[in-house]
């Protein structure tokens, strides 16, 4: 397996639309920085925002999920509550190689807030808004601002083609656009 560079990330996002919209290069002027990086893409947050809430006592049952549990807002930025979390979806669209994985890790600004920022690997063939999940660790509201980066994206190449992809086999999240709730 092999990790891959800005050079390879340039060049799919140009020429195959890996990434849309796509930043050529690390902005970050007065922002949480985003946009391409040696061995990575630093994903933005949009403007669409999910937060918990229990104002109607549920149970968090991700089989049986119920959408009163989240305030939606769209704003330019997000506060979580202490102890809580959010949902929000990356400002770029995803189309994953069939022969790469991506991995996703917090930005180190939000991290060493405490707010950490969640989301499972994108799998190949997958393609879609990523979304989300942030939690809030500490006793304080904290604040996430949309259109600045949140996550980095790491590519990594695998030795083959798996025999079934995400798309293959009709994965439940393909495709997804906006803030996607939990499905079974």
């Amino acid at each position: 397996m092999t990790v891959l560079s800005d050079r390879w990330i340039k060049k799919m996002s140009k020429s195959k639309g890996m990434i849309k919209p796509f930043v050529d290069k690390q902005n970050r002027r007065g922002k949480v920085s985003f946009g391409l990086s040696s061995y990575g893409y630093d994903a933005r947050v949009s403007n669409e925002f999910k937060i918990f809430t229990n104002v109607n006592s549920g149970i968090v049952d991700p089989k049986v999920f119920k959408k009163d549990s989240f305030v939606t807002k769209k704003a330019k930025e997000c506060i979580i509550p202490p102890n809580s979390f959010a949902l929000a979806r990356t400002v770029e669209y995803f189309k994953i190689p069939k022969n790469v994985l991506v991995i996703c890790l917090g930005k180190s600004t939000y991290a060493r807030c405490g707010i950490i920022v969640n989301v499972t690997p994108l799998e190949p063939g997958w393609e879609g808004h990523v979304t989300l999940e942030f939690s809030n660790t500490t006793p304080l509201p904290a604040k996430i601002y949309a259109n600045e980066g949140v996550a980095q994206f790491v590519f990594i190449k695998g030795n083959e083609i798996p025999n079934i992809t995400y798309d293959k086999r009709k994965g439940k999240y393909m495709k997804q656009k906006g803030v996607t709730l939990p499905k079974i």
